[in-house]
């Protein structure tokens, strides 16, 4: 991409894309189209259409998509698979419409099989039953991949995909309704501290291993990939590190400074057991994580306490 390139940047508002918009900006990247939600409602086809029409962006991030935490995706399943399909039809379709030269796609790590091997790699991806709490999420997700590969194959267009582990960082949703657990638990920290709590529930056994990725490094790989790889083979971007729920909430705890002490509430759903990426692909490529996790926390929760007042609102 060449530094004058008109980038547009779907979902700029949200934690990938305002992390993209951070990135692109501190490389030079300064023809940067990004729109508000009440400027271009891209769940409507002919406004997305109109858009591309006019501005005629030369590539694409499309960082916007509904997502949320297990209790989210499980109860809102028809918003899940209904939105997410309508943002990425209308976003690739006038991509290829419109001549744009690369879109990249972003998926997500819970869109493989549940029981799938471990580490994940990215020929997994389809060959086994979905994780039930979040299937209709994953259809809509692995549609999307689809659909990149398949305007790539018919129409011979530039569209990657690339399937980001669990995310956390600057902008990412802290609320409880609708969050994913690493937000969450600093959420639930701080109150608990702040209100005096002696113990504080948390959902699950606290067993499941998750990889967390920060938000800044992903948009790193995003950039790198969008600079050096034209395949329309899924990519996977994590570290290759994966951590128990309970151990992440024991680091969160000591982190917020929180004395009491904390219940699992084993009836609450697990969701998967273990999911951790193959980053092989990736690290041959030339691209590996900069910040750990002891850091990247750390740094979360100082923007969260810098910014709960605005959040709790």
């Amino acid at each position: 991409m060449k530094k004058t390139a008109k980038i547009f940047i779907a979902g700029h508002k949200g934690l990938v894309g305002s992390a993209l918009v951070r990135k692109l900006s501190l490389d030079g990247f300064l023809n940067l189209v990004l729109r508000e939600r009440s400027e271009l409602d891209i769940m409507d086809k002919k406004a997305v259409e109109h858009f591309f029409e006019k501005e005629k962006p030369d590539y694409v991030f499309l960082a916007a998509a509904k997502v949320g935490g297990i209790m989210a995706n499980k109860n809102a399943k028809a918003d899940f698979i209904y939105e997410n399909l309508e943002i990425q039809n209308n976003i690739i379709h006038s991509a290829w419409k419109f001549g744009v030269k690369k879109l990249l796609f972003l998926g997500s790590s819970c869109i493989y099989p549940k029981n799938c091997p471990q580490p994940i790699k990215e020929e997994y991806l389809m060959s086994g039953y979905l994780e039930e709490t979040n299937d209709a999420y994953a259809i809509a997700k692995i549609a999307g991949i689809k659909m990149c590969q398949s305007f790539n194959a018919q129409y011979g267009t530039n569209f990657i995909s690339v399937m980001p582990t669990n995310l956390y960082g600057e902008n990412d949703n802290f609320d409880l309704e609708s969050s994913h657990v690493l937000p969450a638990l600093i959420r639930k920290f701080h109150e608990a501290k702040e209100a005096g709590k002696k113990e504080i529930a948390l959902w699950g056994t606290g067993k499941p291993k998750r990889e967390f990725l920060h938000v800044a490094d992903l948009a790193d790989a995003c950039v790198f990939l969008m600079q050096n790889y034209d395949s329309p083979e899924i990519v996977n971007i994590g570290t290759g590190e994966d951590i128990s729920i309970k151990e992440l909430a024991e680091k969160i705890q000591k982190l917020i400074g929180f004395n009491g002490e904390i219940a699992w509430d084993s009836t609450k759903p697990d969701g998967t057991p273990r999911k951790l990426l193959d980053v092989t692909r990736l690290h041959v490529l030339g691209w590996k994580h900069q910040i750990e996790l002891d850091d990247g926390l750390k740094m979360t929760i100082d923007w969260f306490r810098e910014n709960c007042a605005k959040i709790e609102k």
